[in-house]
């Protein structure tokens, strides 16, 4: 059989990655720059950004720095408008970008925390993919890519609306598959489970939480940040062309089903 060595060519494509300065995000715009694509850089902080733009440098590929809070639309729009002006156009669209700020039961959070969550999560990304999309359209293939959680697949009880703006986010790709089906542009969703990042730190630094989740998962650990990153070079590639409106969930077989011997312990 005859292997195609461009079926996860990115090359020339322009990827915007939001929260691309740490953990999967990171691991995200490395990926996609060793295969080719010209990566936007895009975070709160500045000198983070530039720190992940030196390492695709040096591998050869291009990189732009752009930064922006996702929960403010005047930067989200300046992040679209500036990679526009810069490279012309948007292939790929991550949005990888999100904010947790309470952990607990869901009927104690604040109205504050509560709208942190929705804003950024569910409404960034909302107003990203719209000022996005019509820069995208006639592009050879654009394909939008959101990084939601299997929490949105499973109820929680210590992060119930994390989980609640997780499950709208796949609904967002699906509606986004749906009405733009017509000009080419695909959307899909990733699903991680527990991933060693900062983002998760208190849940996998938690023994409690970790030992819970290594006993459920059947391959008996945790995720680490690169392990998610060939799903964004898969979904921005021609490998996924006939893929949208779909979610891609990586996390270990955890939502598969707990192991035997998990189930033996519980018994």
């Amino acid at each position: 059989m005859k292997i195609h060595m461009s079926l996860f060519n990115c090359k020339d494509k322009v990827a915007v990655v939001t929260g691309s300065s740490r953990g999967i995000g990171r691991a995200m715009a490395l990926r996609l720059a060793e295969h080719g694509a010209r990566v936007v850089v895009s975070s709160r902080k500045a000198d983070a950004c530039e720190a992940v733009a030196r390492e695709i440098r040096a591998i050869g590929s291009e990189a732009l720095v752009i930064p922006a809070h996702i929960g403010r639309k005047e930067d989200l729009q300046r992040l679209v408008d500036t990679t526009v002006q810069a490279w012309g156009g948007i292939d790929t669209l991550v949005c990888n970008a999100a904010v947790n700020p309470y952990f607990g039961p869901a009927a104690g959070m604040s109205d504050e925390s509560y709208d942190r969550v929705m804003d950024a999560n569910v409404k960034g990304n909302f107003w990203l993919c719209n000022m996005a999309i019509p820069h995208m359209i006639g592009r050879p293939d654009p394909s939008v890519i959101i990084v939601s959680s299997i929490g949105g697949l499973r109820g929680s009880a210590s992060l119930g609306v994390y989980a609640l703006s997780k499950a709208a986010d796949m609904q967002l790709a699906r509606n986004i598959a749906v009405e733009f089906g017509h000009a080419g542009v695909r959307a899909n969703c990733i699903a991680p489970g527990l991933v060693r990042t900062d983002f998760a730190r208190a849940l996998w630094e938690d023994p409690a939480i970790l030992k819970k989740r290594l006993r459920d998962a059947p391959l008996g650990r945790i995720g680490e940040p690169d392990e998610i990153a060939g799903a964004a070079v898969f979904l921005a590639s021609s490998a996924s062309r006939f893929m949208t409106g779909q979610t891609i969930v990586i996390d270990g077989g955890v939502t598969a089903g707990m192991p035997a011997s998990a189930l033996e312990e519980e018994q």
